[in-house]
């Protein structure tokens, strides 16, 4: 699969490899399950398919799978830990593969008691949603120690939910110093940081993303991911992505979209990858 411009070089392609999870099922997109299985399946045969990651699904949904081809899935816990034995076990009984576990702490838990109800988890990866309060240095801090990795929110259906530049810089650095991948979710609805004219909301991009994380690896500390975070000019974010080491994917694993279809066309409008992948 060609990548990029004249004389691009073939690493665009595993910068982007399984960058893109298939969140179609939630809000904003609310795509039916029935649609959103083959839908998958044809993302992951199309041109760009290996950019796809695993299908995104809340845990009750497992209830109502009916695949018939093996999935790859992602499976989002709104109930907390207590919903990992039942996903284990109804994962166990389907053609699919468990490609992470995601789930945020309750707000009155304990981090001790939190990860200690992850431990039931054997082999499939865990993503802990950071909290936004005084637990989230020890949450990273255990993240490091269990071998869990990260997930930042990245915005929702109110405007509080979008952490500022500051925030999610410091949120960044912090889980890239002390070695814990992170995945992110909700509110990424472009490449490139915008304000969303429906909204007002400032909507962080997840190219914005990419570069921080590959800063932060770099040893940029939190107050110079803030620029990046906060660049709008695409072509030179563009530019600066161009540049990124693949490594930053080993930082920056993925992030969750309502829609396949449109991170492709903005990476090919910028001009990060061949037109020829959405054929």
């Amino acid at each position: 699969m060609d990548v990029g411009g004249p004389g691009a070089s073939m690493s665009r392609v595993s910068l982007f490899d399984g960058f893109l999870d298939d969140a179609a099922v939630f809000p904003p997109g609310l795509k039916p399950l029935a649609q959103a299985v083959p839908d998958h399946v044809k993302h992951h045969s199309s041109g760009y398919g290996a950019l796809v990651g695993p299908l995104v699904l809340a845990a009750p949904a497992l209830a109502e799978l009916d695949a018939t081809v093996p999935l790859e899935l992602a499976v989002t816990a709104p109930g907390g830990p207590a919903q990992l034995p039942d996903v284990l076990a109804r994962a166990a009984d389907l053609p699919v593969r468990l490609a992470g576990f995601e789930v945020a702490m309750p707000a009155d838990a304990g981090v001790a008691e939190f990860f200690a109800a992850l431990e039931v988890a054997g082999d499939v990866p865990v993503f802990v949603e950071v909290p936004r309060d005084s637990r989230r240095a020890e949450v990273i801090a255990t993240c490091a120690k269990t071998g869990h990795q990260a997930k930042f929110r990245t915005g929702g259906v109110r405007a509080q939910l979008y952490p500022d530049e500051a925030e999610l810089a410091a949120g960044i650095a912090a889980v890239v110093a002390a070695g814990v991948p992170f995945k992110a979710t909700a509110g990424l609805h472009h490449a490139v940081r915008n304000t969303d004219p429906g909204t007002g909301f400032e909507q962080h991009g997840f190219l914005n993303l990419l570069a921080a994380a590959a800063a932060a690896r770099e040893g940029a500390a939190a107050d110079r991911l803030v620029p990046l975070l906060a660049e709008r000019d695409g072509a030179r974010l563009a530019a600066l992505v161009s540049e990124v080491d693949t490594g930053a994917r080993e930082s920056f694993r993925s992030f969750g979209t309502c829609s396949i279809d449109e991170p492709v066309a903005e990476l090919v409008e910028l001009g990060l990858l061949a037109e020829g992948v959405r054929a």
